[in-house]
């Protein structure tokens, strides 16, 4: 099914403990889409790379690759990824809300959508050599124009501008559309192939301990892991795996989970944990 943008409303509220627990540098790990870039603003790796199982996530983030690496401010980015043409007015000190009012009243452009997906198809196919096969350039053109066609409201709720105007909840926004800082090592990281999207399985024998093998060779430590609610669906039958995965990681004792669960009434609830002292535990599962 597509997930194309977050539906965890508060998953900012854990953001100042995660950066008082974790270290700058290292590798972030993480899955699913758009979430991942707040969390990498947040504690500000080296490297970041995205686990999904489904396919249609790769082609997710390798969108969003081209356009943070076409963008030259928020706004750029912004009109881009809507195809909405960039408002006057918009500048370095613009907050999200500022960006997001400003966007809402912005029509969509056909000629936007069109000129906007040449140059992610370009950007990706020659500048970077990818050899997408058909599927996946349809794939990311229906991205594409999802976003297009619906607006901030991808998913109806919660909206894009939603997500990127809440707070950490001392009504401190650190979306990765706050500020032009956070944005900008994005870019950074993007422009530079850090942010690296992989399809493999949480509990399978290959994606997490080849990207843990080729950590070890560089040196370095996982400083966080973004799991969602992914666990949900391991304790159908892979938990153990994914626990003893994650035990083959190059681990410290500040590499942190980051989870998202399920609350009574409705929507998630985010909660951090020290990564070290559940594996731990693996054969326990």
């Amino acid at each position: 099914s597509d997930t194309l943008t977050s539906n965890e409303l508060g998953f900012q509220r854990v953001i100042p403990d995660l950066v008082g627990r974790t270290r700058r540098g290292g590798t972030y790990l993480g899955v699913g889409p758009e979430q991942n870039f707040t969390y990498i603003a947040a504690v500000r790796p080296a490297l970041a790379i995205i686990f999904d199982i489904r396919r249609g996530n790769m082609l997710v983030q390798l969108r969003y690759k081209a356009l943070f690496e076409l963008a030259k401010d928020r706004a750029d980015f912004v009109s881009m990824l809507f195809s909405k043409p960039r408002p006057p007015g918009l500048g370095p000190k613009s907050t999200a809300v500022d960006l997001f009012s400003a966007f809402a009243a912005s029509a969509t452009s056909d000629a936007l959508y069109e000129q906007t997906l040449k140059a992610i198809q370009n950007q990706l196919t020659k500048t970077h050599g990818l050899p997408l096969a058909a599927d996946d350039l349809t794939g990311i053109e229906y991205v594409h124009h999802t976003f297009y066609r619906n607006g901030f409201a991808v998913r109806p709720s919660p909206t894009y501008a939603e997500l990127m105007t809440q707070t950490d909840g001392a009504g401190v926004n650190r979306s990765y559309l706050a500020t032009e800082d956070r944005f900008a090592l994005l870019k950074e990281l993007e422009s530079k192939n850090l942010v690296v999207p992989v399809v493999g399985d949480f509990g399978g024998p290959k994606a997490i301990r080849a990207v843990g093998g080729y950590l070890k060779e560089r040196g370095t430590t996982v400083t966080a892991f973004y799991l969602s609610n992914v666990e949900q669906y391991l304790y159908q039958n892979k938990m153990t795996a994914f626990c003893r995965n994650v035990a083959a990681l190059p681990l410290d004792a500040s590499s942190t989970f980051i989870r998202s669960s399920s609350r009574d009434g409705g929507g998630f609830v985010s909660s951090l944990s020290a990564m070290t002292v559940e594996v731990k535990n693996c054969g326990r599962f």
